[in-house]
């Protein structure tokens, strides 16, 4: 139940939009970080190394401890943005269905919150926990957090397709074929998006794009 409720108030936060985490979830303070994902790379081997392995990654088993949990709370606390962590711990609490993974000092919805407290303008951060949240049925909140992200980085093809899949399911059909249309047009390789809009009778090829008349030269 203690877990149950910490997933409820972290997630009326994040409703919220906002970039605070919750008492519970801790202080960024650390033994070793916090540090940046994007700019600190000449720390990422250590952490790496020891516990953000294939293995790891991949949500298999742990490195260092005997649950993954323990591996990725390790590295989410030394570095609060790390990207692929997220990524993972994304998938196998979505995966294991569970809020909070065995050896994990926090919630699941936690280190999202942390990382955005951390880096607020890593739009992949915001991203990734709009992702999180869509996987768990709550697309309100995905499109607080998905919006923050477009708003940090407009022309992302992945931040794209995600928002486009979002307003999708609510049947906001004009958005979603917007954003698809700026995803596709910049190499988006998912054919959900689209197939879904054609599926819903909504889909529409995107504009060509203009050309720029060249003046011709005259002798």
């Amino acid at each position: 139940m203690k877990i149950v409720l910490h997933g409820i108030i972290a997630a009326t936060l994040a409703w919220s939009g906002l970039a605070v985490a919750a008492p519970f979830c801790g202080k960024l303070a650390n033994h070793y970080g916090p540090f940046d994902y994007r700019t600190d790379k000449g720390n990422l081997p250590i952490v790496e190394g020891a516990h953000f392995t294939e293995e790891v990654e991949r949500g298999l088993h742990g490195n260092t401890a005997t649950e993954i949990g323990g591996d990725l709370d390790y590295t989410l606390r030394a570095f609060p943005n790390h990207h692929r962590a997220l990524a993972t711990l994304a998938n196998v609490s979505l995966r294991d269905k569970a809020l909070k993974l065995p050896q994990m000092k926090y919630p699941a919805e936690c280190y999202f919150m942390r990382a955005v407290q951390f880096a607020p303008t890593d739009a992949i951060v915001r991203g990734l926990y709009g992702s999180y949240l869509y996987s768990h049925g709550m697309q309100d909140q995905a499109l607080v957090q998905y919006k923050e992200a477009i708003s940090l980085d407009p022309d992302s093809p992945m931040l794209n397709y995600n928002i486009g899949l979002a307003y999708l399911k609510k049947n906001d059909f004009p958005r979603a074929l917007e954003h698809a249309h700026k995803a596709y047009t910049q190499g988006y390789p998912l054919p959900g998006l689209k197939n879904q809009l054609i599926k819903a009778g909504k889909w529409t090829e995107p504009p060509a794009p203009a050309v720029e008349k060249t003046a011709q030269a005259t002798e």
